[in-house]
């Protein structure tokens, strides 16, 4: 039901903001924005679902539990930020990995963990875009600082 109010505010609001646009112009360049971004994402959206759907059914559910579940403490979370940075593709795979492995009684605390890694440490963004961007200097130091980020996002996510 949160859902469900939720999307109606969401899109209440985009439809007061899309009124007070000022010409049509800028109304019909925003509802194409709007389309090209749908079309953009609802296919991966869609395949990513499916795939956690999957990825659920396929990952051994003993192992997760033993892995990343409720008795598996800090292990789960060292193991999490370790798999994060090596997963392949993007958003839509490791939030799939992650909805599987929720699904299969990993704990909220592993799952934040290893999307928090996969989001700060991730090898195809580091080498992409990080590495010819920033230079190895300015990299170096944003993992150094952010190192600890994703275990101390698991030990919070494991307070609640």
């Amino acid at each position: 039901m949160n859902i469900l109010i939720g999307t109606v505010l969401l899109f209440a609001l985009a439809a007061l903001t899309w009124h007070k646009l000022a010409t049509p112009s800028s109304r019909r360049a925003a509802l194409s924005g709007a389309a090209n971004l749908a079309a953009f994402t609802l296919p991966r959206l869609f395949t990513a679902m499916i795939g956690a759907a999957l990825l659920a059914e396929l990952m051994p559910a003993d192992q997760i539990r033993a892995l990343f579940g409720a008795g598996a403490g800090l292990t789960a979370l060292l193991l999490a930020t370790l798999l994060g940075p090596v997963t392949p593709g993007g958003a839509f795979v490791s939030f799939a990995l992650a909805a599987a492995a929720l699904k299969l009684g990993a704990t909220p605390a592993a799952a934040l963990t290893y999307v928090t890694s996969w989001s700060l440490f991730s090898l195809t963004k580091l080498l992409a875009y990080e590495l010819p961007f920033m230079g190895g200097r300015t990299m170096a130091l944003r993992l150094a600082i952010s190192l600890p980020i994703p275990l101390i996002v698991g030990a919070v996510a494991s307070l609640f």
